[in-house]
């Protein structure tokens, strides 16, 4: 068993923390409000990143360490409140624990429905997906047994945009086709669950994995199916000027090869669990 930390303990890093502890681990998590715990089992400790002195208290003798930051707002300063200063402040903190960082596929840029992969470019417009692939070379610099891990649009029982907005008949791009990118927050902590296991048994691991799953569906495909499941109308087709932006398809091989089997592998499964709930 290890000794883990668990840098941000929201909706993903509280659940992993929680399900580490259960298997034996010894988890310490960092929340800057930590009045909901994530677990009885887990050592908490209050801390705001973004400032360095609020870690000075915290141990350095960790074998891994999750992070699992996210920022507050879609704000330059909070984005670089987390993935600049906060960043800073715990790689100085721990720079020779093995870490996971936890990503976005925002940093990807591609827009008109190419497939993306861990070998794809990572140069995204956005200044904040800037700020995020920032970090990623950060991480992968200071330690080469630091992994990225890149998540697509996390969904759940606390994240159900898509199933609220399928009752408000929205009007949704149909042709071309605009793709998205899902994970459900319980495979979420299953990636890092299995990142951190093939870790620490030594499995040589790669900088990067892409965490999305097997269906990187149409919007308007998605959006159809929740309405059938719950009797809605059904979306409204929007007029797109040529060209429109088509998005991108994230493709998940790598870590499907590595030997992750996803729990909800495409939208069907994953919002008909909640659906039924």
């Amino acid at each position: 068993m290890a000794n883990i930390l668990i840098v941000g303990c929201g909706a993903v890093g509280g659940q992993l923390a929680h399900n580490l502890a259960q298997q034996g681990h010894t988890v310490t998590g960092i929340k800057r409000s930590p009045s909901v715990t994530a677990g009885s089992s887990v050592r908490m400790f209050a801390a705001d990143i973004s400032q360095a002195s609020t870690l000075a208290k915290i141990d350095d003798n960790f074998d891994r360490l999750v992070f699992a930051v996210s920022a507050d707002g879609r704000t330059e300063a909070s984005y670089r409140s987390v993935y600049q200063a906060g960043l800073d402040n715990v790689l100085a903190k721990f720079p020779s624990i093995p870490w996971l960082f936890v990503s976005s596929t925002s940093v990807y840029g591609q827009n008109q429905g190419e497939w993306v992969d861990e070998h794809s470019p990572a140069e995204p417009t956005q200044r904040n997906s800037q700020l995020i692939r920032t970090a990623e070379k950060k991480v992968t610099a200071t330690n080469q047994n630091n992994i990225v891990v890149r998540f697509s649009g996390i969904y759940g029982a606390s994240r159900r945009h898509l199933l609220d907005n399928a009752a408000q008949t929205p009007v949704i791009q149909q042709t071309p086709a605009y793709y998205t990118n899902r994970i459900h927050q319980d495979d979420c902590v299953g990636v890092l669950a299995f990142l951190l296991r093939q870790s620490l048994a030594g499995t040589k691991l790669a900088e990067c994995y892409l965490a999305s799953d097997d269906d990187p569906a149409p919007l308007w495909e998605v959006m159809v199916w929740l309405a059938e499941q719950q009797a809605y109308a059904p979306p409204i087709a929007k007029p797109v000027e040529i060209p429109a932006v088509q998005n991108k398809r994230c493709a998940n091989q790598r870590l499907k090869a590595l030997g992750y089997q996803f729990i909800y592998p495409s939208f069907r499964e994953g919002y008909g669990t909640l659906i039924a709930r």
